[in-house]
């Protein structure tokens, strides 16, 4: 009886060694996603080497973001119109309040205004356009889908517009996870705040997916508030789910601006230390409430860094030019970092600014 003790003694010390060795590979694997974007990121080239003044000479674009009062869009309007004044052709932004009829409205202008190309920025859905988007094209205006859409979603575009300029929405879903996994040690338990609608949406929740079946003991709430009802919705939402569930330990924020309606919802609820939030796109207030740790984590997109190669790829188009990946990079924000941001955080601070020779020397203004 002795020796079978000692069998099942040293059987269950096995198993509880192997589970403690998995747990430890899961949590490294999701580490391992996580350490390429904990440095600053390098300016690789996305494509040859253009004389972008001299095949941009008396051209123009009407940029439609889907929401002029979203701050994220508001940003990389500004870093377009002045790569578009860099290089000294005109850009002009159509302000709306995300209302299908004033994209509309903007896309009849530019037929109108006889621009030389449409981008639909960060949202601006091509397939609730396809009537606006069939007159651009018989006015021989190519319609661009820029920031809208993940890598593999690019056929699914090209239905609907002439082209796009993606970035890896697919991926930045699956940091988020990553993050949240590590943070809570592989025992997940988060409502994710997402707005269904932007094909971005679909890419992410992709990803998220993805990355969450990497995780045995990690699950989630989906909670979904359209762009519009964000001010009016999110705090009410997030507060009930965590008093409903006070198992809740952390929030994934798929567009950052969100979490300006989530914090309060945590300090409501007094959760501030067992919820954390973690959250995609490197606005800067957001970067702000990362400063101040009311945000873990942002996953940062260099805004001006998305003007420059949302205006390389479209510049290409009017320059008959094959367009390009953009390669839109990532950088994992946190309050030991964040502070490079500047002190409020600044637009596109904290990168580094490689990328700015870079753009110069690509478009041959060097």
């Amino acid at each position: 009886m002795a020796r079978a003790m000692l069998r099942g003694l040293a059987l269950g010390l096995s198993l509880v060694g192997a589970i403690s060795s998995g747990k430890a590979d899961e949590l490294s694997y999701f580490q391992r996603q996580l350490d390429p974007f904990m440095k600053k990121p390098d300016f690789v080239p996305p494509g040859p080497a253009f004389n972008a003044r001299q095949c941009t000479k008396g051209k123009s674009i009407l940029s439609i973001p889907v929401s002029s009062a979203n701050p994220f869009t508001a940003n990389i309007e500004q870093a377009m119109a002045a790569s578009a004044a860099q290089v000294g052709f005109k850009l002009t932004v159509w302000e709306n309040q995300g209302q299908t009829s004033q994209w509309v409205q903007g896309m009849n202008a530019a037929v109108n205004e006889n621009v030389s190309l449409t981008d639909l920025l960060a949202g601006t859905d091509p397939r609730v356009l396809v009537p606006q988007v069939m007159a651009a094209r018989s006015h021989h205006i190519p319609v661009v889908a820029s920031h809208y859409n993940g890598l593999e979603q690019t056929p699914l575009v090209k239905k609907y517009a002439d082209a796009d300029v993606p970035i890896d929405y697919f991926k930045a879903g699956a940091l988020l996870v990553d993050w949240a996994a590590v943070q809570t040690k592989g025992h997940l338990n988060a409502l994710t705040l997402i707005s269904t609608g932007p094909l971005s949406t679909d890419s992410m929740m992709d990803g998220i997916n993805a990355e969450m079946k990497h995780c045995a003991d990690c699950r989630q709430k989906v909670i979904n508030v359209p762009v519009v009802d964000w001010a009016t919705r999110i705090t009410p939402n997030v507060r009930s789910a965590l008093l409903a569930d006070p198992s809740v330990n952390y929030i994934i924020v798929i567009y950052d601006s969100m979490a300006q309606f989530v914090v309060p919802a945590v300090t409501l609820t007094s959760s501030e230390d067992r919820v954390k939030i973690d959250a995609f796109n490197g606005t800067p207030f957001v970067l702000g409430l990362v400063q101040q740790g009311k945000v873990q984590m942002d996953i940062g997109e260099n805004l001006d860094w998305i003007g420059h190669a949302i205006v390389d790829d479209e510049m290409r188009l009017l320059c008959g030019l094959p367009m390009v990946n953009p390669r839109i990079p990532f950088y994992i924000f946190t309050q030991e970092n964040a502070k490079d941001a500047g002190v409020p955080p600044q637009l596109s601070r904290g990168y580094g600014d490689a990328y700015i020779d870079g753009y110069a020397k690509l478009w041959e203004l060097k």
